[in-house]
């Protein structure tokens, strides 16, 4: 139970300090960058690879945070070369935004 507890609580302050990052305009506009990659990469593989939307989706969030389970792999040439693009300009809008909201979490608890 007390588990339960903090993690409700260590959830609600990771809240709080993205609505607190996302007031900033260059957050705003990482998270958009975000979306809109996070959108393309699951259009794609879902007409690409013909895997469900919840399979494009979640290899799309997979690749981006670098965890890479494997389960999921592209097997068409277009979809290799796209997700090599992909993972370049995927990584570096992903690391730029946890690096944000680092910064606003060092800001908040200073």
């Amino acid at each position: 139970m007390a588990a339960l507890l903090v993690t409700f609580s260590t959830m609600g302050r990771l809240v709080r300090e993205l609505v607190l990052l996302f007031k900033k305009p260059d957050a705003r506009a990482l998270l958009l960058w975000m979306v809109g990659l996070l959108l393309v990469g699951t259009v794609f593989y879902h007409n690409v690879e013909g895997w469900s939307w919840l399979d494009a989706f979640y290899f799309c969030v997979i690749t981006l945070s670098t965890v890479g389970f494997g389960d999921l792999s592209p097997t068409m040439p277009e979809s290799k070369i796209f997700t090599i693009v992909y993972i370049l300009l995927g990584l570096s809008i992903f690391v730029s935004l946890v690096n944000m909201l680092a910064k606003t979490r060092r800001e908040i608890h200073s």
